[in-house]
């Protein structure tokens, strides 16, 4: 059983229920959400031993985040509590039925403060992939330089580096993220990235929309492993020797969002299964296709006896 550690950020989710714009009564669902988070349920769900690393308010959403991830068996007992700070918020609405809008209420968050100091350096140092996104940098210079921290226990350990891009053109400027993306690149050892997120890191010549290319042009900046993820076209995947392209399970889409971090978390417990490209792939796929068919960012990721439940002919497993 292969162990995962990622850091990031966690935050307490209202999804408004129905369509249209939030209006007064309406129901609504809590729950919460984080991308690192999501990938440490994922994994864990799949059978492998995941430690999410954060900083949350001493309050309510923040027992309610922690709770569930303890039942999740996800690791959160190095999980920092700030006393000053809140838990962020976001909330989300579907505006129209083919548009989500996701608002963050992070600013003034207990994520925004975590720092070096945070970092579990004995927890990522005796694991078998420390897991980093390209949203904690964005968070501000305390997570910036908790990411840092990160990679150099994982190097002095070596422990190799998972880096999902996610760029979020909220939080920063893409000249600005382009470069700190690129370095974050160059230092891990698999890397997942969607085309535009692609084109932002390698910063050349135009690379069009081929994802042989791109891949090619992430690998020349030191990684040894580039997925590129192509939604509901699959993900192109290469290791400089080997490149194979995986479609996408075909599946009747309800909600988007966590769909890539899902996909990421399929892939990554492929990788501490000891699988080869192909099967990491096709783990990473089938993991997409559970999320975007269900409600939530987490919700709905599978665990392993479920794995062929999208295999069902008809319909319907009995």
């Amino acid at each position: 059983m292969g162990e995962l550690v990622t850091l990031g950020e966690a935050m307490a989710v209202t999804r408004v229920s129905g369509i249209g714009p939030p209006s007064p009564g309406a129901a609504a669902t809590l729950s919460y959400a984080g991308a690192e988070a999501t990938v440490a349920i994922g994994v864990a769900r799949l059978g492998h031993r995941a430690t999410w690393l954060g900083r949350l308010g001493r309050d309510a959403a923040a027992d309610m985040i922690l709770t569930s991830l303890r039942g999740e068996g996800v690791d959160v007992s190095r999980t920092v509590r700030d006393d000053d700070r809140p838990t962020g918020q976001m909330t989300r609405h579907r505006r129209t039925a083919d548009r989500v809008v996701v608002a963050y209420h992070r600013k003034d968050g207990a994520g925004v403060r975590l720092s070096p100091g945070d970092v579990a350096a004995e927890a990522i140092s005796s694991a078998d992939v420390l897991h980093l996104t390209g949203i904690t940098p964005a968070l501000g210079p305390g997570p910036a330089a908790a990411v840092e921290r990160a990679l150099a226990v994982a190097g002095q350990a070596g422990v190799p580096v998972s880096f999902d891009v996610n760029y979020r053109a909220l939080l920063w400027p893409p000249e600005q993220a382009g470069e700190v993306l690129r370095r974050l690149t160059g230092r891990a050892e698999v890397v997942f990235a969607g085309l535009e997120e692609a084109r932002l890191v390698v910063n050349g010549p135009p690379a069009g929309d081929d994802p042989a290319v791109l891949a090619r042009l992430l690998l020349e900046l030191g990684p040894r492993e580039v997925v590129i993820k192509l939604g509901s076209e699959g993900a192109y995947v290469t290791d400089g020797d080997e490149a194979l392209r995986v479609p996408a399970r075909q599946v009747t889409e309800v909600d988007p969002v966590g769909a890539g971090d899902a996909f990421v978390a399929g892939y990554l417990a492929g990788r501490l299964d000891g699988l080869g490209l192909a099967g990491r792939a096709e783990l990473g796929v089938t993991c997409g296709a559970f999320a975007v068919a269900t409600w939530g960012d987490w919700e709905g990721l599978p665990r392993r006896r479920e794995l062929d439940l999208l295999a069902a002919g008809d319909g319907v497993v009995r």
